[in-house]
């Protein structure tokens, strides 16, 4: 039988940054004070290193976004209390709380540029809208996003227009749906 491990990792934000971040930046900052639920079959800690490697199934979870992956390397701050960036590799998807997934080969999690870079036939797609590269690079704090092209393909993105009928027709935005992670 298989053994899960899980790992609870409070991430602390720091104040300076807190401070810094706009009232549109509220809620990643809400985002950041929430635990990370790590499922794995397997977990080593390098202290030294500030270093946790999940291998095999890894399952994490944060407020409702998951990621799954093969391997995923945690690096901590040098107290060991705040990830300062992560590395997933294998069969990678990530959705995010309001339903947008991403696949890629590898990704990677910067904490302090709050900068995730989904590289290796990357594709990130919500409803029908669909988005593909190479590499793609999602600027969290700024709802930013730049899609690069590799040595064989171009980059290809499919939009398709809003139904004002289906959205509502006062021209009110609608509010994005939360997905059950």
């Amino acid at each position: 039988m298989r053994r899960l491990v899980t790992l609870m990792i409070g991430i602390v934000a720091l104040a300076g940054i807190a401070e810094a971040q706009a009232p549109a930046r509220g809620k990643a900052a809400d985002d950041k004070n929430q635990p990370v639920t790590v499922d794995a079959d397997r977990m080593e800690r390098y202290g030294k290193e500030s270093l946790v490697v999940f291998t095999g199934n890894v399952v994490a979870r944060q407020n409702n976004s998951v990621q799954y992956a093969d391997r995923m390397e945690v690096y901590l701050d040098e107290k060991g209390d705040r990830i300062l960036r992560t590395i997933s590799t294998g069969t990678v998807k990530i959705i995010t709380r309001d339903c947008r997934t991403g696949t890629a080969r590898r990704a990677e999690y910067y904490d302090m540029e709050q900068r995730v870079v989904l590289i290796g036939n990357a594709r990130v797609w919500q409803d029908e809208n669909v988005v593909s590269g190479d590499t793609i690079t999602i600027f969290l704090s700024q709802d930013r996003s730049v899609v690069q092209a590799g040595r064989q393909e171009r980059v290809k993105a499919v939009f398709f227009p809003r139904d004002e009928k289906r959205d509502g027709a006062s021209g009110a935005k609608p509010v994005a749906a939360t997905c059950q992670n």
